[in-house]
C-alpha cells in the first residue's frame, strides 16, 4: 500500500467532511461551516498587526487567502490520518474527530452561536470517518494487503480499480455538496422591500467631475463598488419580518422595534462619506453614498437616557459590537439608523436590513452593519470587539487627499493632461487642495462640487506634462485652515497620516 494512496484516503475524507459540513450548514447557519468557523475564529485570535498586514497586502482578498490557508492546513493533517490508517485506525479516526470538533466548538464559541451550529461539524465528523475508513479499506484490498506474501494480481487489479473508482466517487459527491451548499446559500438573499420616502431629503446631487477628468473617483461610490471591510467570512442573512431593534441599557425604558416601526419614523436622506480606519494613505477604503435612515438620537430618545452613559454599543446580528462615543452621537451631526443606500435598500453586504452610520468617525466606531441592539453604557463597564483589541475609543476620520490619476508607476503621454483625485476631511469638510510637481512649490487645485461637510470632494489640476519620470504629491486642508498630517503613522491605532506621492513616467 503505497503512501500516496493512504494520504489522499485522508485528504478525501476531509473533503468529504468538509463538504457534508458546508451543504448542512447551508440550510441550518451558513456561518458555521466548518472551514467558516475555524476561520472566524482565527481571524479572532489573530494579533492586530497581522491583521493590518494581511489587509495590506491582500486587500479585499484577505478572507479569501485565510480560508485558503485553513483549508491547506485541513488537508495537511488529514493526509496525516490518512497515513495513521494503515496501522492505527483509530489514531487516525481520532485525527478526524479532533479537526471536526475543533470546528464545532469554533462554531459554539461565536458570540450568537446556538446549539444547531455545532450540527455541520458533526455531519462533518460522521461523513469524515465514514469515507476514511472506507477508502482505506478500498487501498488495502487494491494492493492485496502489501504485508501478505503472496498476492493474486487479477485480485490487485480489480482492488485498484475500486479504489480509484471509490475515490473518484467521493470527489465528485463532495464536489456537488459543495455547489449544493452555494446554491442554498446564493438562494437566501435580502427580501425586496418598499422604502418609504424621506421626510428630510437630500438636495440633489451635482454634476461630477468625472465626465470631464479621466480617471477619477465619480461623485457617488456605486453601491457594488463601495468597500467592504469587516470580520465576517460569510455574509449575515437576515429575515427582515423578524429582524427587530432593541435599545437597553442606561435607559428610562426598554424598547424593541420592529423593521415595519423603525421605517416608519421619520426619515432623513444625507450625503455622507465613510472610511475605513485599515485605509493607508492613498488606499480604497473609503466611498461616498447617499443614506436613508432614522436619526440615531430619535431612535434613543425613544428608550430615554438613566444615569450617566458615554457609550453607545452596536450589536450586530452575529454578536459583533461597535463602541461610539454617546457625545459625538448627540452633537447635532446626521448620525442615523440607515436603512437605504443610493435610492435602494441596503444590500446583504453593507448591512441588511439596518446599519449604523456616523458622519466623521471611521466606521470601526460607528458603522455597525446588520444592526440588532444598541445599548447605553460606559465604556468602563463594556468593552467593544476592537477596544478589547487597543483600538482608539474616539477616532475621527483625519484629513486627507488621494491622486485617482495618473495612476502610480503609469506611463503618460507629453502634453496636457490633467492630476486629479478626492479629498476628504468629514464633518469638517475640505477647505483647499494642492498638489507638487517634484521639489516644484504646492499647486491650487481646482475643487469640483461642494456637497456638504461630511462628503468627500473632487478636485484636479491641469498640468503640461514634460518627458521624464516625475513624482506628484497632494495634501489636503479643512474648511478651518488645519492641513492634513504629514508624519507617516500606520492604521492602527486611529488611523493612518501621511503624504500621498505617485510617480509617474512621461513619454
Amino acid at each position: 500500500m503505497t503512501r500516496l494512496r493512504l494520504a489522499l484516503c485522508g485528504i478525501l475524507a476531509a473533503m468529504a467532511g468538509i463538504a457534508a459540513g458546508h451543504l448542512v450548514a447551508a440550510f441550518v447557519s451558513p456561518a458555521a461551516s466548518p472551514v467558516l468557523a475555524i476561520g472566524s475564529t482565527v481571524i479572532d485570535l489573530t494579533p492586530t498587526p497581522v491583521k493590518e498586514w494581511a489587509i495590506a497586502r491582500f486587500g479585499t482578498a484577505d478572507k479569501a487567502v485565510l480560508q485558503g490557508s485553513v483549508l491547506a492546513g485541513t488537508l495537511a493533517l488529514a493526509a496525516v490520518a490518512g497515513l495513521l490508517s494503515r496501522r492505527r485506525m483509530p489514531f487516525a479516526v481520532g485525527l478526524i474527530v479532533l479537526l471536526t470538533g475543533l470546528a464545532g466548538a469554533a462554531a459554539l464559541l461565536r458570540p450568537a452561536a446556538a446549539v444547531r451550529d455545532v450540527v455541520p461539524s458533526l455531519a462533518a465528523m460522521a461523513a469524515g470517518v465514514a469515507v476514511l475508513v472506507w477508502l482505506a479499506g478500498l487501498a488495502r484490498r487494491a494492493t492485496g494487503g502489501e504485508d501478505q506474501a503472496a498476492a493474486i494480481p487479477r485480485t490487485v487489479g480489480t482492488g485498484r480499480r475500486g479504489f480509484l473508482g471509490g475515490a473518484l466517487g467521493v470527489a465528485v459527491l463532495s464536489a456537488l455538496a459543495v455547489v449544493g451548499g452555494q446554491l442554498r446559500a446564493g438562494a437566501q438573499r435580502a427580501k425586496q422591500i418598499a422604502l418609504p420616502r424621506a421626510q428630510d431629503p437630500a438636495k440633489p446631487l451635482p454634476k461630477g467631475l468625472e465626465a470631464t477628468v479621466k480617471g477619477i473617483s465619480p461623485l457617488r461610490t456605486p453601491t457594488d463598488k463601495f468597500y467592504r471591510v469587516d470580520t465576517n467570512l460569510v455574509v449575515p442573512q437576515v429575515d427582515v419580518d423578524t429582524w427587530t431593534l432593541e435599545v437597553d441599557g442606561m435607559v428610562e425604558r426598554p424598547v424593541t422595534m420592529t423593521f415595519a416601526e423603525l421605517s416608519a419614523m421619520p426619515l432623513i436622506e444625507r450625503d455622507i462619506t465613510m472610511t475605513c480606519v485599515s485605509n493607508e494613505v492613498g488606499g480604497g477604503y473609503i466611498g461616498a453614498a447617499r443614506w436613508l435612515g432614522v436619526r440615531l438620537t430619535d431612535v434613543l430618545d425613544r428608550a430615554g437616557v438613566t444615569g450617566a452613559p458615554d457609550q453607545l454599543l452596536s450589536t450586530a446580528v452575529d454578536g459583533f459590537t461597535i463602541s461610539t462615543p454617546l457625545s459625538v452621537v448627540r452633537d447635532g451631526r446626521d448620525a442615523m439608523v440607515a436603512i437605504g443606500m443610493n435610492g435602494a435598500q441596503l444590500s446583504d453586504t453593507h448591512g441588511f436590513p439596518a446599519r449604523l452610520i456616523t458622519p466623521g468617525l471611521y466606521g470601526f466606531v460607528g458603522a455597525t452593519k446588520w444592526l440588532t441592539k444598541l445599548t447605553l453604557t460606559t465604556y468602563a463597564a463594556d468593552q467593544a470587539y476592537w477596544t478589547k483589541r487597543q483600538w482608539a475609543t474616539d477616532a475621527p476620520i483625519k484629513t486627507s487627499a488621494r491622486i485617482d490619476t495618473p495612476a502610480p508607476l503609469s506611463t503618460i503621454p507629453a502634453g496636457r493632461t490633467a492630476v486629479g483625485g478626492v479629498a476628504w476631511a468629514q464633518h469638517r469638510g475640505v477647505g483647499k487642495v494642492e498638489v507638487k510637481i517634484d521639489d516644484g512649490v504646492w499647486q491650487a487645485t481646482k475643487l469640483g462640487p461642494d456637497v456638504g461637510v461630511d462628503y468627500w470632494r473632487q478636485w484636479f489640476l491641469p498640468w503640461d506634462a514634460r518627458p521624464g519620470l516625475h513624482r506628484i504629491s497632494v495634501r489636503a486642508t479643512d474648511l478651518a485652515g488645519r492641513a492634513q498630517i504629514t508624519e507617516r503613522a500606520t492604521p492602527f491605532p486611529s488611523g493612518s497620516s501621511g503624504i500621498q506621492e505617485v510617480v509617474v513616467t512621461v513619454t
